[in-house]
């Protein structure tokens, strides 16, 4: 039995294993390969279920049993040894899926679709397996960067932790669009959008434990914005943006993933250009962040990272040159310390922890 098991979503070909899962040791921090599976084009985004008995993930593919449009499929995981079966696959309605959440009660999965600007929602069946949309929701307009807010680009979809409300950042928007979950209906309805400076390009949002606050991390600004977050609302006002990057960096670097730390102290953002992590400290009264320190993760464009519930560790996967670090978190600073050995693992997205067997 291992400590936890990590899956990571890769790009792949549909006949290609893209879908990698790893034992992890809290002890040492280790990563150990166990099996892999394929089955569905480029599965760069993952969730899991919350009994750990189902995975979900997006396929950046361009259609569907010859239906144009991305994909969501349904894989279950093996009780013993963690290894993925494939159940099922449904369309993701719009082109280019780029993220995927599950509600805290397992009922529906939730996808954003980059490519179309759009969002939808998929029941989940009792036995794991996705149903058709119940809903789809279309953005409508831009923002001020000719290149790449001309449109809507939806790029990361996230159910607040009380199950009510959906937050859906959008790069070409800038914009994080707020939608209330009818689970009942399956359907979504569109609230007050939460809003980041112009030219930002909000991509990935993480809330505090406390229950209080968002954070948004900004591709195209190279930030993070912090919110003050209304749970019963479902709103947000921003209250702070601040760099990811060292003062004076002018080369260019595009930020990725962001995560609080379980115990709330510490947030972490990464670089992709200067190939970093940033880390901050999140002060207890107000949720505003101030700079620690910038570390390299080792590799070229950590596009995702992932905390292990214990909080002890950091593992980075470097999109760029195919790879996997780890890092231990100072519990009292926050700062990372690099351990263990490079994982070689094919264009890492995304990782997700569970318990071990």
């Amino acid at each position: 039995m291992s400590d936890y098991l990590v899956y990571v979503g890769s790009y792949a070909q549909g006949d290609e294993e893209g879908i990698h899962v790893y034992s992890f040791d809290t002890g040492t921090g280790t990563l150990t390969p166990q099996s892999s599976v394929g089955g569905v084009e480029n599965p760069s985004f993952l969730d899991i279920s919350p009994d750990r008995r189902y995975l979900y993930a997006i396929g950046e593919s361009s259609e569907v049993n010859g239906v144009p449009g991305g994909a969501v499929a349904a894989f279950a995981i093996d009780q013993q040894s963690g290894a993925l079966t494939h159940i099922n696959t449904q369309s993701a309605v719009g082109t280019g899926p780029c993220h995927i959440s599950v509600d805290p009660t397992g009922c529906h999965v939730f996808v954003a679709n980059y490519g179309g600007g759009s969002v939808a929602i998929l029941p989940i069946n009792e036995d794991g397996s996705l149903g058709e949309a119940s809903d789809f929701v279309q953005h409508q307009g831009s923002s001020v960067d000719a290149s790449r807010q001309q449109e809507p680009h939806a790029h990361s979809i996230w159910v607040t932790p009380n199950n009510k409300h959906a937050f859906a950042p959008d790069l070409g928007l800038d914009k994080i669009k707020i939608y209330a979950i009818d689970h009942q209906s399956g359907k979504l309805s569109e609230q007050t959008s939460g809003e980041v400076d112009p030219g930002q390009g909000p991509r990935h949002l993480d809330f505090h434990p406390d229950g209080r606050r968002a954070y948004v991390i900004n591709e195209m600004g190279n930030t993070v914005t912090v919110f003050d977050y209304d749970a019963e609302a479902g709103t947000l006002a921003a209250v702070q943006t601040i760099s990811t990057l060292p003062e004076g960096y002018s080369e260019v670097s595009h930020t990725a993933d962001i995560h609080v730390h379980p115990n709330g102290k510490f947030l972490y953002g990464s670089n992709r250009g200067h190939d970093s992590i940033a880390i901050y400290a999140i002060d207890p009264d107000n949720g505003q962040l101030a700079t620690i320190e910038i570390v390299a993760t080792g590799g070229n464009g950590p596009r995702n990272f992932g905390i292990d519930p214990t909080g002890n560790y950091l593992i980075a996967g470097n999109h760029g040159s195919n790879d996997i670090f780890t890092f231990k978190i100072d519990q009292a600073t926050g700062r990372l310390t690099a351990v263990g050995e490079r994982v070689e693992v094919p264009s890492p997205v995304c990782h997700k922890f569970i318990p071990g067997f």
